[in-house]
C-alpha cells in the first residue's frame, strides 16, 4: 500500500472586496495569503505554516503592497502570451483600425473617437462615401477629430505595402467569418479590418487573409451590427490582455 503525503501551498483570499490595481487600473486586486498544509493524497488536511498577507491582482498577476508602493511580478508567473500565436504581449502595444471604403460619415467619426480613446491608429481606404471635411464627420468625432491618428490610403495595396502587416497581426471582421471574435489572436501589433456598411470587405482582401476571418455572433433577427458598434467591440476585445489603464479614476 502506498501513501502519498507532503506539504503543499494553498492560496486563500482573505478579503473578497476587490481593490484597484495601480498597474492595470482594474478593480481585481485582492488580499491573499499562501498557507502551507500537510496533505494526504494531495488533499490539504492540517495547516503547518501561516503565510504573510499580500495583495495580488487577478488581471495582471502583480503583487502589490497595501499602499501600492511595491509593484513586482508575482514569482513564478510568466509574461502574458497570446494563446493563439504564442507571441509575448508587451506593454508597448499597437492597435490599427482599418476601414475599407466606409460609406457613412457618422460611423467613421464615432470610430475615430474610439480610436483616440484607446490610442489606436485609424486607417481609411479609398474610395470613401463622404468628405473628411464634412461637418457630420467632425460632429460625430466632437472636438476630438483633429487629434485622431489618421491615415488615408488610395487603395488597400498601398496600405499593405507601407504598413507591412504580418498575417498573424491581421483580423478581418465579416459576417461570414470562420471563427468567433473571442478566438482571435491577441498580439502586440494588430490590424483590425472592417468593410463598408453595405458591401462588406472586398473579395480580394478576404482572399489575402482567408485564414484570419472572424465574426461577431448575432441572431437571425438582425442582418448585421452597426459598423461603429462592431469596431468598438473588437477594438476593446483586442485590449483585454494588455496593460491598458483607465485614466479617469
Amino acid at each position: 500500500m502506498f501513501i502519498i503525503a507532503g506539504v503543499s501551498p494553498k492560496t486563500k483570499i482573505i478579503d473578497k472586496n476587490p481593490r484597484r490595481c495601480p498597474l492595470c487600473g482594474l478593480h481585481q486586486a485582492y488580499f491573499k495569503r499562501v498557507d502551507h498544509y500537510f496533505s494526504l493524497f494531495f488533499i490539504p488536511l492540517i495547516r503547518v505554516k501561516k503565510g504573510e498577507p499580500f495583495i495580488m491582482c487577478e488581471r495582471c498577476e502583480s503583487q502589490i503592497s497595501e499602499f501600492g508602493e511595491d509593484q513586482r511580478p508575482w514569482p513564478g508567473k510568466k509574461k502574458d502570451k497570446c494563446k493563439s500565436c504564442g507571441r509575448r504581449i508587451d506593454k508597448g502595444f499597437e492597435r490599427h483600425v482599418v476601414l475599407v471604403s466606409p460609406e457613412i460619415h457618422w460611423n467613421t467619426g464615432n470610430i475615430g473617437r474610439t480610436c483616440l480613446a484607446t490610442g489606436a491608429h485609424l486607417h481609411l481606404i479609398k474610395p470613401l462615401g463622404f468628405s473628411l471635411e464634412s461637418r457630420e464627420v467632425k460632429r460625430a468625432g466632437l472636438d476630438y477629430w483633429d487629434k485622431v491618428k489618421l491615415s488615408v490610403w488610395n487603395n488597400f495595396e498601398d496600405f499593405k505595402r507601407k504598413m507591412a502587416p504580418q498575417k498573424d497581426e491581421v483580423v478581418l471582421l465579416t459576417k461570414k467569418g470562420v471563427k468567433p471574435f473571442w478566438s482571435m489572436p491577441i498580439c502586440d501589433r494588430m490590424f483590425l479590418v472592417f468593410g463598408s456598411e453595405t458591401l462588406g470587405l472586398p473579395k480580394k482582401v478576404l482572399l489575402m487573409y482567408k485564414d484570419s476571418t472572424f465574426h461577431i455572433p448575432i441572431t437571425q433577427e438582425a442582418r448585421s451590427l452597426n459598423l461603429s458598434t462592431a469596431a468598438g467591440i473588437i477594438l476593446y476585445e483586442s485590449l483585454r490582455h494588455v496593460n491598458f489603464s483607465h485614466y479617469w479614476t
